[in-house]
């Protein structure tokens, strides 16, 4: 069976390539930090030392890193994955980055005879570590279909939204709508505790009603028990606003509860807590958590 890279094993990567790993596929590994892949190499993973070398290793290679000029590195630098592309090379990024990052690598893989996706991904830690992740892809739909298998293995909801880009403006559409819930979720309980109520029992009836949300039943239980740690960390979500906020701008569109979202989330970053998870949001009103 041939090789499959895998560049980038944080909170969500790390799981990820795990699955492929159990689904018996062998896998290439690069990351800044190479004690991040230790597990994974003892469990018979090998290692590239740089993403050039693991591309020469690779026919298909997905990444997931924290920030657009992480993917630009990986994939345009010296020693980056297009330096060494080959025929039958195609390469995954499930990074959520600027849908304009995600047209510029189609465009050269194109120019070199290879294959590119766009394909960010939605679900947090339990989504990885669960293999539910739902997956958004852009891309051609034979290469879609050349790799949908992998992607299988990784996520439940998987789908082509259409040509190069398409991945990520759909990943906008879908934080766009996380930033409700969870400036919803955290002002619903700033407000059900400053009116003396029973935090457990609000959660309960309302999140068997309409009310009832993905953020508000995987993220409320984690604030109750004061967990902040990363299911996703609170200054990737202000980046992915950010891009959102941008990719509004150029269509023409005022997007002002998203915006507040990102204001909000800046806060929360700039107050020492960009490390913390999203449900972190909740400390700019209670101070003492």
């Amino acid at each position: 069976m041939a090789s499959v890279g895998f560049i980038g094993l944080g909170v969500m990567g790390a799981a990820m390539a795990r699955h492929l790993m159990g689904a018996g596929y062998q896998l290439v590994l690069y990351t800044r930090t190479k004690a991040k892949a230790e597990p994974l190499l003892q469990a018979g993973a090998r290692w590239a030392d740089t993403p050039k070398e693991l591309a020469q290793a690779c026919d298909l290679v997905f990444t997931i890193v924290g920030y657009p000029q992480d993917v630009e590195s990986i994939y345009f630098g010296p020693e980056g994955l297009f330096a060494g592309a080959h025929p039958g090379s195609c390469f995954v990024d499930m990074t959520t980055s600027t849908p304009q990052l995600a047209v510029k690598i189609a465009e050269k893989a194109q120019e070199l005879g290879v294959e590119a996706l766009d394909a960010p991904v939605s679900g947090g830690d339990l989504g990885a570590r669960e293999a539910r992740l739902t997956i958004m892809v852009g891309g051609a739909k034979a290469s879609y279909e050349r790799v949908l298998p992998y992607l299988e293995v990784m996520g439940k909801t998987i789908k082509r939204q259409g040509g190069p880009g398409a991945g990520q403006h759909t990943k906008m559409a879908n934080q766009i709508m996380i930033a409700g819930t969870m400036t919803g979720l955290t002002e619903m309980l700033v407000y059900a505790k400053a009116a003396g109520l029973s935090l457990d029992s609000v959660l309960e009836t309302v999140g068997a009603g309409s009310a009832s949300n993905w953020s508000m039943a995987n993220y409320a239980p984690r604030i109750l028990r004061q967990d902040y740690s990363p299911g996703f960390f609170a200054k990737h979500f202000k980046k992915d606003l950010g891009i959102a906020l941008n990719e509004a701008k150029a269509m023409g569109l005022d997007l002002p509860a998203t915006s507040l979202a990102w204001q909000l989330y800046d806060k929360l970053c700039a107050a020492g807590h960009e490390d913390d998870g999203t449900q972190a949001l909740i400390k700019l009103w209670w101070q003492s958590e």
